[in-house]
């Protein structure tokens, strides 16, 4: 009944830009935290950034800080991933979970994840 579906996702070389976009229908979206993943063959997947279900606060990995700003528009059920200044290790697929929570802060993924798109950067 929860469809999530990502977009965006393309071939940059290293320092350009990209936005991915996460539409999500089947739920009270507004009512939920929502986070981007991304993972890479044979490595964990990893947090990238997430964002409470307001949109007034968020978090980064370290390693995205200050390149990457998540947001989302609750009247469009949509969540986006502004990426600038990409680096050839942001490479990977790139995962929208739709329905997540906080405990003690830290962001919780919930059972929803969509299909994923890849972000591959070249040198």
């Amino acid at each position: 009944q929860v469809q999530v579906v990502e977009s965006g996702g393309g071939l940059v070389q290293a320092g350009g830009s990209l936005r991915l976009s996460c539409v999500v229908s089947g739920r009270a979206f507004r009512v939920f935290a929502m986070g981007w993943f991304r993972q890479v063959p044979g490595k964990e997947r990893e947090i990238v950034a997430d964002i409470n279900h307001s949109g007034d606060t968020a978090n980064y990995a370290d390693s995205v800080k200050g390149r990457f700003a998540i947001s989302r528009d609750n009247a469009k059920n949509t969540v986006y991933l502004q990426m600038a200044s990409l680096k050839p290790e942001d490479t990977g697929v790139y995962y929208c979970n739709a329905d997540g929570w906080y405990s003690s802060g830290t962001y919780q993924s919930g059972e929803h994840w969509g299909q994923g798109t890849q972000v591959t950067v070249s040198s």
